[in-house]
This record gives C-alpha cells, structure tokens and sequence, in this order.
C-alpha cells in the first residue's frame, strides 16, 4: 500500500516539475505595445458611423422580410420550440411563450420570472430589436439567461422574424 501512494505522489511531483521547468525554458515576454495599433477617430465621426449602421441594419432587414417565407420561418423556429410555444393561448416553457411577441415589451409576460437583464430591457420587440437578439443573444441583452447561439444568416433571423411577426393578434406591418 505505501508503494502506491509513494509512487502516486513522485508521479504528481514529477509533472508539477516538468510543468515548470518547460516554464523556465520557454519563458516568452508579452511585448509592451499591440503588433497592430488601432487608429482613433474623433467621436463626430463615431456618432454619425453609429447612426448610420443601425439606419442601414433596419433598412436591409426590412428587405430581407420582404423577401422570406413564413414557411420557412417555421422549419427555421423549431429550433425554438425546444423552449418557447409560439400557439396562441401557449403555456410558458423554459423560456416565455412567444405569441404576438413582435409589437410587444421585452419582458412584459406577468407569469414568466425574465432574467434582471430581460427584464429592465424595457425596449418592445420590434423588427429590428429582434434581428438584433437572434443574432447572439447574450451579446445583445447582456445578463440574459437564454443560452441560443442565435442564427448567423440574415435569411434565417428575417424568416424567423416574419413568422413571429403572423403568430399574433395584431402582426405589424411590413413597411
């Protein structure tokens, strides 16, 4: 028995050792200064940047729903379905039922506990708002608790988004 445990602990020793002389031996220094140096540019110019970028994200995916398939948004939703119900009348899941989602306030369902992030949000889900959450959820809300990779292409989040948007007593239009 003590030969084991002996030869247990000079096996837990022995790569603790090596660990830090590889260490040692291949010591590298982390320069001062970035490789790349990234050029600032006068906040005017940011502001009018900003502007501008969430102007054009609004106008293409207005395009984009134009031209999408709700049946398509469909197929695409079943991802969803896994924790949300889009029926109307739907009971909550893991996360909150989503009839008549789009036109309604981020974190407004009375019988569903949002994270603290969702729910001071406060913003309603517009089309935009949405194209915005599914790309990366968390990265949109910070502190939200929904764990979705979210849809990289733009075809998929605008068919999602259309599809939603049929699923409600009063879709919005499409304008």
């Amino acid at each position: 028995m003590n030969k084991i445990i002996v030869s247990i602990v000079f096996a837990v020793i022995l790569i603790i050792g090596i660990n830090k002389i590889t260490d040692i031996i291949f010591f590298v220094e982390k320069p001062e200064k970035s490789a790349y140096q990234v050029v600032t540019v006068s906040s005017s110019n940011n502001v009018e940047a900003s502007s501008s970028s969430s102007e054009a994200g609004s106008g293409d995916i207005m395009a984009l729903l134009a031209s999408a398939s709700i049946s398509d948004g469909e197929k695409i939703f079943k991802k969803c379905t896994a924790c949300h119900s889009i029926a109307k009348g739907g009971k909550n899941k893991i996360g909150p039922a989503l009839w008549g989602v789009i036109g309604r306030k981020a974190g407004s369902i009375s019988d569903y506990k949002y994270s603290k992030a969702m729910a001071d949000h406060g913003k309603t889900w517009s089309f935009q708002e949405m194209d915005g959450f599914l790309i990366k959820p968390k990265d949109w809300i910070k502190g939200t608790k929904m764990a979705f990779a979210g849809l990289k292409k733009e075809t998929d989040r605008a068919a999602v988004i259309l599809y939603m948007n049929k699923n409600s007593d009063n879709p919005l239009p499409l304008k």
